[in-house]
């Protein structure tokens, strides 16, 4: 897919792709401080840190400390999603087709997948990648040379893979049931779903395609599974993963816009290993 030849239709459905990545309610940065469930999955906890009698869910404030942030792993900056671009500022405001999807576009907003007492998140950016000058136009309003170079300066921006990591708290066995419902999605939204923000029906993002990734293995147990956007016939793979740690889940969402953008044919890319390995040392 040639930059130059992109269609405006084109260019607003790689743009939502984008917004779908960034524009997330990151209200916690953290910035300085095989089948659905994949070859890692199953609850190994028999007790203690895994059992759900009495759990009792972690506080924001607590997550937070557990955050990965650039103390924990060099070579990226860990920074909230700039406010005006969020996609949604809660879940609350994702509407899901079918609601048996929603769990897979709250981890590809990065919300909590379930009904959690706390939740913290952060958004992960190679150092290599260069920040973009932001432009004050819409799409609407831009002329074909500045969509160009809109599009030339994600390219710049998202060299490497952006990733967007969340932790999320729950009581009792809420952590399971979280982790059940993203599994379940999993393998029931193979066809795609297509996820609104507030009612907005013009900005409805569609995704065609669900299938599960061989998981990280890491955590108690753990659910991996890769979305397949379309933009003109040009598809758009983002990948998820969600992990839980005892009470507390952690989701990972990961795009590699320039591999989509980027003349030839696009290369595979993954949720970056180092930042689930960080992310688990922290919870461990």
């Amino acid at each position: 897919m040639k930059r130059s030849a992109l269609s405006r239709p084109g260019v607003a459905v790689v743009a939502s792709a984008l917004s779908l990545a960034l524009a997330t309610g990151c209200s916690d940065s953290g910035s300085d401080s095989g089948s659905g469930s994949g070859s890692g999955s199953g609850d190994k906890s028999t007790g203690g840190k895994g059992a759900t009698a009495t759990v009792k869910a972690l506080s924001d404030a607590e997550l937070k400390k557990l955050l990965v942030g650039k103390d924990d792993l060099g070579g990226y900056r860990f920074a909230a999603a700039d406010q005006s671009e969020r996609f949604a500022s809660s879940k609350e405001e994702i509407t899901v087709v079918d609601d048996k999807c929603a769990p897979l576009a709250y981890v590809l907003t990065g919300f909590a997948p379930g009904d959690s007492t706390a939740y913290v998140n952060t958004m992960a950016t190679p150092v290599e990648a260069k920040p973009s000058a932001s432009s004050t136009k819409s799409m609407e309003d831009m002329t074909d040379k500045e969509l160009d170079d809109a599009l030339n300066s994600i390219t710049d921006t998202l060299g490497g893979t952006v990733t967007i990591i969340s932790l999320s708290s729950y009581e009792g066995d809420g952590a399971q049931k979280a982790m059940s419902s993203v599994s379940d999605a999993v393998k029931g939204c193979t066809g795609g779903f297509t996820a609104t923000a507030k009612g907005a029906k013009d900005d409805a993002q569609k995704f065609t395609k669900v299938e599960a990734e061989k998981a990280s293995g890491s955590g108690d147990e753990s659910v991996a599974f890769a979305v397949t956007g379309d933009a003109d016939g040009d598809k758009i793979v983002v990948h998820g993963e969600a992990v839980r740690h005892g009470s507390t889940v952690a989701t990972y969402y990961s795009m590699n816009l320039a591999v989509f953008l980027a003349d030839g044919k696009p290369k595979e890319y993954g949720i970056p290993a180092e930042l689930i390995k960080a992310q688990a040392g922290k919870l461990a």
